[in-house]
């Protein structure tokens, strides 16, 4: 399949968005699983996930998309590995469950590896020409944090660690080990739309006026602001008069301004989403060419915050937007529909994200 068609200016104003295809054909949508998303990285959870009583942690990458078995492990120093939870001898999944061992062993046969992955034994094998090999060994992936978060990539198409390490710096101020995880906020939400139009709602400041009515009282939309980078971007939503605000440190950058909420969006899918009362990880998972699962997974600050400001309609909020989200997808089985054009001043953070899609399917 041809993805230069797909080509997006780089002067956004000449630049057309991506054709309606992309969103509704199904070889694309196979094309973006292995270009894009194998290459990407995708949350773990917070550290915590690993307690002291457990050190093996199974989880599928992407779960209910590409649902590649892996396996968090804490190894006798401390140390956090990613690895492969299927044996090398015949791909049982090794660990099905949270547990503590001193080692890695597949209950179908037997296979034993140490906590770094890598094989120690194997019963009823010493006639076995040629063994162990080094492919024996289960494969291992990088981990990369934010705080306490834990991320990890199949294949990485881009180091996420020194995109951690700016968004730490410019959050300096911000608790991270004082979060703590409330599942009795967190939630799962279904759209019936494709992934990529529910990244380009939210990377849309445009829309906030005409779609959020409430959202536009509590931020002062004039002073809205963007910021481009290679692989994410942010947008920062400023305080309206009376509303809550960060109380930011004078050394920093930001100092002065009644800075409301930091929205960090990281190609291609996950968004980090800080507030005064604390801190919203989503991440977006395509079900279906038409079907995206949105979790939303919160970490709590300061809770006498949470019903205020930008951050206290997030609910109402998310709601409008998979509306205006799902319309959008309707609307582009229209005939009479291809491309649009972006607007230079309101769409620089959409822009940047159908760049890296058209980038990502051209290699």
């Amino acid at each position: 399949m041809d993805f230069k068609k797909f080509h997006v200016n780089n002067d956004i104003r000449e630049a057309e968005t991506l054709p309606k295809r992309f969103y509704k054909d199904k070889g694309i949508y196979e094309e973006v699983k292995e270009k894009i998303f194998v290459k990407s990285w995708q949350f773990i959870g917070h550290k915590n996930i690993l307690p002291v009583n457990i050190n093996l942690y199974p989880f599928n990458f992407l779960d209910n998309y590409i649902n590649e078995p892996l396996l968090l492990v804490r190894d006798g120093n401390e140390n956090l590995r990613c690895l492969s939870n299927v044996c090398t001898h015949r791909a049982n999944i090794i660990i099905d469950n949270p547990c503590e061992a001193k080692s890695i062993r597949c209950g179908y046969h037997g296979r034993k590896f140490n906590l770094e992955g890598v094989f120690k034994s194997m019963p009823d094998f010493e006639e076995t020409k040629n063994f162990p090999r080094d492919c024996e060994n289960l494969k291992s992936f990088k981990v990369s944090n934010i705080g306490p978060f834990l991320f990890t990539s199949l294949e990485p198409g881009f180091e996420i660690q020194p995109i951690f390490n700016e968004i730490s710096n410019r959050m300096s101020f911000f608790k991270f080990d004082s979060l703590v995880e409330r599942p009795d906020l967190s939630v799962d939400h279904l759209v019936n739309a494709n992934w990529a139009i529910y990244c380009e709602n939210y990377l849309d400041p445009f829309h906030i006026p005409f779609v959020h009515k409430d959202l536009t009282k509590v931020l002062d939309i004039d002073k809205y602001s963007m910021e481009i980078y290679e692989n994410y971007n942010l947008q920062i939503g400023y305080a309206s008069d009376g509303e809550e605000f960060f109380k930011i440190n004078e050394d920093h950058p930001d100092y002065g301004n009644k800075i409301s909420a930091y929205y960090y969006w990281i190609y291609p899918n996950i968004m980090l989403n800080f507030y005064p009362w604390g801190l919203s990880i989503n991440v977006v998972t395509p079900l279906e060419i038409n079907r995206t699962k949105v979790s939303f997974i919160q970490f709590m600050l300061d809770e006498t915050k949470y019903d205020s400001g930008a951050g206290g309609l997030i609910d109402k909020v998310e709601r409008e937007d998979e509306y205006v989200v799902e319309q959008v997808s309707k609307g582009l089985e229209s005939r009479y529909y291809n491309t649009g054009r972006f607007s230079p001043t309101k769409e620089v953070t959409i822009h940047h994200f159908h760049k890296l899609i058209s980038d990502s399917l051209s290699k």
